[in-house]
């Protein structure tokens, strides 16, 4: 009852405080040098970028128990990064690319390309090993193609497993009716009512979901996912959609092209629902940007500007228009989706620059996350520097208390 209490008062403040105001968010230039490897970066005034030290291929981040942040990559290392997380340290090798992580009641859950895998976790005086790790639940992975799995804890304390389909146009969906191989294409929640946990469809028709997060003012889950590259340079556009119990966003069978779905030539199969049931997206990003990780920014750390809106981390594209150079690529960067009444209004870049007049790449943002310092930390897995950054503000505030403190009581994982 208290955590209930607890929870309710919370979200009461929330909404009195957090209401969020439209306006843009005046940038500046700061020069950053790494590891040799300079770079210009654009940034919202009143805000610095601090890189904190580095790792192999770093990608989505949690907090553990002890505050610690807890990495996972694009290989097999997992980090851990206690706070004032500029020391990053391997915790296990675990064999696979182990894309993100999370934690809850004392278990770790790691999120690799073929399975869910879990470990006994207390915190900063853990040491694990793979031997630490069984597997969960099995995830499908034989068909190859999207390797990314990424797992979350709801605020229902519940498990949430996105997974992309293998390529473009792959038959692929989640539904019982597929074999258990091809039901990919958007997110699990875990039913772990039994001895064995399952995995239940949430939400389907996505080709390939990175980025989850939930918002904490509302309990909505929102997704970023990357559209099919085999209709050119320009479309469909990335989206970022609200995802609800039972949802369809069409993929692959049909994409959300100047403002409709349309089918796709590229796939025969028969749709397993029709396009009138395929739920639009709510904001778009540029095509083959690969929209990534998600954070909501709870409260006025960074400014009043950042308040109920969320950070996405843009990973950047592979490919260029026809004729173009390494120039001319989709560049990486992390924008914020500006909200108003709960609901997305537009795009806005907050950190630029990753992406020089050559091609070349400082950094590509993955993974965000909002520590309980209210500052915003986020990662990159390629580029000249491969590592975690911290976006912050130039002259902490100490005339108001971080909101952050507030944070635990929304959903205690312990």
């Amino acid at each position: 009852m208290k955590a209930v209490f607890n929870r309710f008062v919370l979200m009461a403040f929330l909404s009195l405080c957090f209401c969020t105001t439209v306006f843009a968010v005046t940038m500046k230039y700061q020069d950053l040098t790494v590891l040799g490897h300079s770079v210009r970066l654009q940034i919202p005034e009143g805000t610095e970028v601090e890189f904190l030290g580095t790792m192999d291929g770093p990608r989505f981040l949690d907090l553990g128990p002890d505050n610690e942040l807890l990495i996972g990559s694009n290989n097999s290392k997992i980090y851990r990064c206690p706070s004032p997380y500029t020391t990053p340290d391997l915790l296990v090798n675990l064999p696979g690319r182990n894309h993100s992580v999370a934690y809850r009641n004392g278990r770790l859950y790691v999120a690799e390309t073929a399975a869910l895998h879990q470990a006994s976790y207390n915190g900063l005086s853990t040491d694990l090993n793979s031997g630490s790790f069984s597997v969960y639940v099995k995830l499908p992975s034989a068909t190859g193609g999207h390797w990314s799995r990424t797992v979350m804890i709801g605020p229902d304390h519940a498990l949430y497993v996105a997974l992309g389909i293998s390529g473009n146009c792959s038959d692929e969906y989640l539904g019982n009716h597929y074999d258990f191989e091809r039901r990919r294409g958007g997110v699990y929640k875990l039913d772990e009512s039994g001895a064995i946990p399952k995995l239940v469809p949430f939400s389907s028709g996505l080709r390939n979901p990175i980025g989850l997060a939930f918002d904490l003012s509302t309990n909505e889950l929102w997704v970023t996912n990357a559209g099919s590259d085999d209709l050119g340079f320009d479309f469909p556009r990335e989206i970022f959609s609200r995802l609800t119990q039972g949802s369809f966003h069409g993929m692959p069978w049909f994409q959300f092209i100047h403002g409709s779905f349309q089918a796709q030539d590229c796939i025969k199969i028969e749709p397993p629902r029709p396009a009138t049931e395929a739920v639009s997206p709510s904001i778009t990003f540029d095509a083959r940007s690969t929209p990534e990780g998600i954070a909501f920014m709870p409260d006025s750390t960074l400014g009043l500007g950042f308040s109920g809106n969320a950070i996405v981390a843009i990973h950047g594209s592979w490919a260029k228009p026809p004729g173009g150079g390494d120039e001319s690529r989709r560049s990486p960067k992390l924008v914020m989706v500006v909200f108003s009444n709960n609901e997305p209004q537009r795009v806005e870049d907050i950190v630029t620059g990753f992406q020089r007049n050559d091609g070349s790449r400082f950094a590509r943002p993955s993974g965000v996350l909002v520590g309980r310092d209210g500052y915003l930390y986020f990662t990159s897995d390629r580029g000249d520097v491969e590592g975690l950054f911290r976006l912050k503000p130039s002259t902490p505030s100490t005339t108001a208390p971080s909101m952050t403190s507030w944070l635990p009581l929304l959903f205690d994982r312990e």
